[in-house]
């Protein structure tokens, strides 16, 4: 294996089993259940088959982009600080999860997202200042999560209160 390949295994690792942690953990959030189904949804709403498939590409491309732009840090301070803003978008995103599935509360779920996508436009700003493409591969995640939050309110405004 050349050396390129081998400074590559590294960080491919790291972001897949981070991707593989934070889904594992948002999916046993996630209960679609009798809850869920009796909740009135807009009519634009995703099929409910499209959304496991949709967070696999995006875990994908938001891990490469991960990659990316960790590998186009110069020192070990910043590749730490974009390790931390990773794993703050993590923990939001498993919190988004348990916000709106397990506790039932898409209303508080809705004000999460909004910070969910602050924190998914501070990682793009962050991996731009030293790779272009990184940012880019991340416009999918901040599309998706935009999508999600507009699908949220949707459902707050069609279903609230929520107690």
């Amino acid at each position: 294996m050349t050396a390129l390949g081998r400074a590559w295994i590294f960080p491919v690792a790291i972001a897949a089993a981070a991707a593989l942690i934070v889904a594992m953990l948002g999916a046993t959030m996630t209960d679609i259940g009798p809850w869920y189904y009796s909740l009135a949804k807009p009519d634009w709403a995703p099929p409910d088959a499209l959304y496991g498939v949709a967070w696999t590409a995006i875990f994908a491309i938001t891990g490469l982009g991960g990659v990316t732009a960790w590998r186009a840090m110069p020192d070990r301070r910043e590749s730490e600080m974009l390790i931390g803003l990773f794993a703050f978008n993590g923990f939001l995103n498993i919190l988004w999860s348990l916000l709106f599935f397990r506790m039932q509360r898409p209303d508080w779920a809705a004000i999460e997202v909004i910070v969910l996508g602050v924190s998914v436009v501070m990682l793009m700003l962050y991996a731009a200042r030293r790779s272009w493409l990184a940012a880019a591969l991340l416009v999918p995640y901040l599309a998706w999560v935009t999508v999600a939050g507009l699908l949220n309110w949707q459902i707050v405004a069609l279903n609230g209160p929520f107690s």
